[in-house]
């Protein structure tokens, strides 16, 4: 079958595919030690949520905040530092995953050397996507292409 045919065309939904190079980044502020980078959100995916890498430069965190009535998620790629919500506080690495429920005062905060990278995933979006886009244009860096791209994490095979 040819990959862009479907079985049932009415029913068939090209993918969007997007890579790091793609992604734009944000300050909220431009103050703020954190940047946003916009994988998807409702202008690109045409449904209600919004998925960034967040990337928290050393001793970076996010300013207390809730949500109505969107689910935050966020999944840890690198770094290490604290989650807090509603009063309770966590560390967190790599590989670790937080779920922040609606209504939820939470907060990020890098504590570790290096900087902080987590997935972030709001549903619905919230207004998010568009806080994000009115901050202030960022840029990425090679340290960001490289944990994104996960050229971070290569060993060389010895010869």
């Amino acid at each position: 079958m040819n990959p862009t045919s479907c079985a049932v065309p009415t029913s068939c939904v090209l993918p969007i595919i997007k890579s790091p190079v793609d992604y734009q980044a944000f300050r909220i502020s431009p103050t703020d030690s954190n940047r946003l980078a916009l994988v998807f959100d409702p202008v690109i995916a045409n449904m209600s949520l919004t998925y960034c890498v967040e990337i928290f430069d050393v001793g970076g965190k996010t300013p207390p905040n809730r949500h109505q009535v969107a689910v935050e998620m966020f999944f840890v790629l690198k770094g290490e530092g604290l989650a807090t919500c509603d009063g309770k506080t966590v560390t967190i690495g790599a590989g670790d995953s937080i779920l922040v429920p609606p209504n939820g005062v939470h907060v990020v905060e890098n504590t570790g050397p290096t900087r902080l990278y987590a997935l972030c995933i709001m549903v619905p979006n919230e207004d998010f996507a568009e806080l994000i886009r009115s901050g202030t244009p960022a840029e990425l860096d090679a340290e960001d292409f490289a944990v994104l791209r996960r050229t971070d994490v290569l060993v060389p095979v010895a010869s």
